[in-house]
């Protein structure tokens, strides 16, 4: 099949880098990447779920941090309440 693709420089970069220490052809090059790629594209999926564990961190100490005053001089340390 051919067909034209638009590669990135990076990409093309790189790909020209194996072709020169490979000595292949260009077209070889190429479609051992995506042969490689195509086989790998399925993500690999851990067997376990990660989980968070929980701490407890004890009591609040504001019962009601709808006023911002009194929520920024607790946080602040301020005495003046």
């Amino acid at each position: 099949m051919r067909t034209t693709l638009t590669l990135d420089d990076d990409v093309a970069a790189e790909l020209e880098r194996l072709r020169r220490r490979e000595g292949k052809r260009f077209k070889a090059i190429v479609n051992d990447a995506l042969r490689r790629g195509l086989r790998d594209e399925k993500p690999a999926r851990s067997t376990k779920p990660f989980r968070t564990r929980s701490v407890s961190l004890g009591k609040p100490r504001l019962a009601n941090v709808d006023d911002i005053a009194e929520a920024l001089a607790f946080a602040e340390a301020d005495d003046f309440r």
